[in-house]
């Protein structure tokens, strides 16, 4: 996800094959499969221009089409932004060429960037998958212009936090400023307000809200003051502000030692955190609703497995996205039985028990570790393996 909660969806140039070894017909069929598994949501296109050559250049009678197919609708109501890096004169002409046909709402969604680190401010750029030709040529271009380049802005030295800080700060620096509570503020406010009001919203986390009112949310927070939801008139900014705490915490609220874990998916990882119950309950409670919101465990999985899990150094893998997601599945569909006790630390009842629920596969592999209420794998959970096979 970028900054803002939207998923992003990558295009490089330099990856394309010479033009007569490339079907651009199924190309552009490739093209649309990938973005229809994201336009229901809203999202992000990062397109790294660099690698276009005369070789491997789609015709002006490609490219037509391929607007045509992507100015439906469908394609465009959702795409918040589309971001062009290293961009050349040859953008500039298609520009050009295309712009009697782009709306002016279009057009403002579109952002050039000369430099990779420009990207820093809207993007996750450390786990960003970038091709290692890009980052040579941006290099390159940086060492090239350095004379050019207005001067580094000096960056001030970081501050300490805000005793009031709640976001981009750890889960202990929280609990120490919170006379001990387990369960953050944001985290408790989103989640208890969204139980309450938001479980019947149809794309539920699935929505962006307006950057300038996050970002305004974020800052009374940061001080300490009060937020009132109720204020916004929108079920889909607390969601975001839920998303954003996530993605922007210091280390992921699964924790990095569960991350090679999770992608063996043999076992059910011993450092889930104290404070994983209560978001996964909000997450169960939210799937139990999904005939009005749509937010089954599978979707849920989607949005939610790389705010919940990253790993330390790099991005995550497509490879890696399969078990993460599948993971956190697991985790809201076996809720009860992963995390044996009904309540999670410092809250009561957070999800109500399913009369008559069949076992799950999980429970004879994972006997309850009585201190957080959590589980706790002594063998492998073989289980699994079935699991994902039904999944």
């Amino acid at each position: 996800d970028d900054r803002f909660g939207r998923r992003v969806v990558t295009f490089s140039c330099c990856r394309m094959p010479p033009s007569h070894e490339l079907d651009h017909q199924r190309l552009l069929e490739y093209l649309k499969y990938t973005l229809d598994q994201y336009v229901e949501n809203d999202y992000t296109i990062v397109y790294f221009h660099y690698g276009l050559n005369s070789r491997n250049k789609p015709s002006l009678g490609w490219l037509q089409s391929a607007y045509k197919e992507f100015r439906q609708e469908v394609y465009k109501k959702n795409l918040k932004a589309l971001y062009v890096v290293h961009p050349t004169s040859f953008i500039k002409v298609l520009w050009n060429i295309f712009k009697p046909l782009i709306s002016h709402k279009f057009g403002k969604k579109v952002t050039y960037f000369n430099y990779l680190s420009e990207l820093h401010e809207h993007l996750k750029y450390d786990q960003l998958i970038i091709p290692p030709e890009v980052l040579q040529y941006d290099e390159k271009l940086q060492s090239l212009h350095e004379g050019r380049m207005p001067p580094p802005t000096k960056t001030p030295p970081p501050r300490p936090p805000l005793p009031t800080q709640q976001f981009g700060v750890s889960l202990q620096y929280l609990k120490d400023k919170n006379q001990g509570e387990l369960i953050p503020p944001v985290l408790r406010f989103t989640v208890t307000y969204l139980r309450e009001k938001g479980l019947r919203t149809e794309g539920l986390f699935r929505r962006s809200a307006s950057v300038q009112t996050v970002r305004k949310i974020q800052r009374l927070y940061n001080q300490g003051k009060p937020v009132n939801f109720d204020d916004y008139g929108d079920i889909h900014i607390p969601a975001v502000i839920l998303k954003t705490f996530l993605r922007e915490l210091p280390q992921p609220l699964l924790t990095f030692q569960a991350y090679e874990q999770i992608l063996g998916i043999t076992c059910v990882p011993t450092a889930l955190g104290v404070h994983s119950p209560f978001l996964i309950s909000g997450f169960l409670q939210v799937s139990q609703e999904s005939i009005f919101n749509k937010m089954n465990s599978s979707n849920l999985a989607c949005v939610f497995g790389l705010n919940l899990i990253w790993p330390s150094q790099g991005a995550s893998s497509l490879s890696a996205l399969v078990p993460l997601n599948l993971f956190t599945e697991l985790l809201i569909e076996y809720y009860e039985k992963i995390f044996s006790a009904p309540e999670a630390p410092g809250e009561h009842s957070l999800a109500p028990r399913q009369q008559g629920s069949r076992a799950a596969p999980l429970q004879a592999a994972v006997p309850r570790t009585r201190a957080t209420g959590l589980t706790q794998p002594t063998v492998p959970l073989s289980p699994l393996t079935a699991t994902r096979r039904r999944l």
